[in-house]
């Protein structure tokens, strides 16, 4: 027998029941703003999605909310296959806060047949939550998607090292975690990740100066490299 549907109501005071004011204090610690918060943890949200499942109407509900767990949770039930490049585009512009941002991206943007060329659009955009999800695709893919090629996946490095010289903060992390999510990957992109903070190191700017540090850091490190040559 198919699982019911769940009403959008229903899950809108599901999600307003988990939230507590502490998590909404704590949220805003960590740079999210608390008017689209309800607090809710990132366990609840999966449990709730897991109780929903896949379901196309409930997810573009969820995200008309305009709250952040709400909008999480659409990118939980929602289907891949069914998401258009036009949903995405819409989604991506509501972008508000690094959570969702983030979330999204790799609960869903990365499984759509758009989503590597997304990572070149929306890193080259302005907005600084549609260049971060950009960035965050690329960690994403980088990180999990094993049918892209290492020459597919060293494109990102040119982009990563041009948008380096962005000062805004929630930018620079994710130029860093797509970086540092490359140079994981294996030892052939290893050596390419590390070559590409060399060069980024000697850019006059400030973030450009920390994204290489903190690459580097972990790039060069001995856990890191010795996971690599035992893989």
């Amino acid at each position: 027998m198919a699982k019911k549907p769940m009403e959008y109501a229903d899950v809108i005071k599901k999600l307003e029941a988990l939230g507590t004011p502490e998590n909404v204090a704590g949220m805003e610690r960590f740079g999210i703003k608390p008017e689209h918060a309800l607090g809710v943890t990132m366990p609840n949200i999966r449990k709730l999605a897991s109780e929903a499942g896949r379901d196309h109407a409930l997810a573009l509900r969820l995200w008309g909310s305009g709250f952040n767990e709400a909008r999480i949770l659409a990118s939980l039930v929602e289907d891949p296959a069914l998401v258009t490049e036009e949903q995405a585009e819409s989604w991506v512009s509501d972008f508000n806060s690094w959570d969702v941002c983030d979330q999204v991206c790799m609960n869903l943007f990365w499984l759509t047949p758009f989503a590597y060329d997304k990572c070149f659009e929306w890193a080259s955009r302005e907005e600084e939550f549609v260049k971060r999800a950009g960035f965050a695709l690329m960690a994403r893919i980088a990180w999990r998607d094993k049918d892209v090629s290492d020459e597919r996946i060293a494109g990102f490095l040119p982009v990563i090292k041009k948008e380096a010289t962005d000062e805004r903060n929630f930018v620079k992390k994710a130029v860093n975690w797509a970086l540092r999510q490359i140079g994981k990957r294996d030892i052939a992109l290893n050596e390419q990740a590390i070559a590409t903070a060399f060069q980024i190191q000697a850019l006059d700017s400030k973030s450009a100066r920390w994204i290489a540090a903190d690459a580097l850091r972990e790039l060069q490190s001995e856990a890191v490299q010795r996971r690599l040559v035992e893989s």
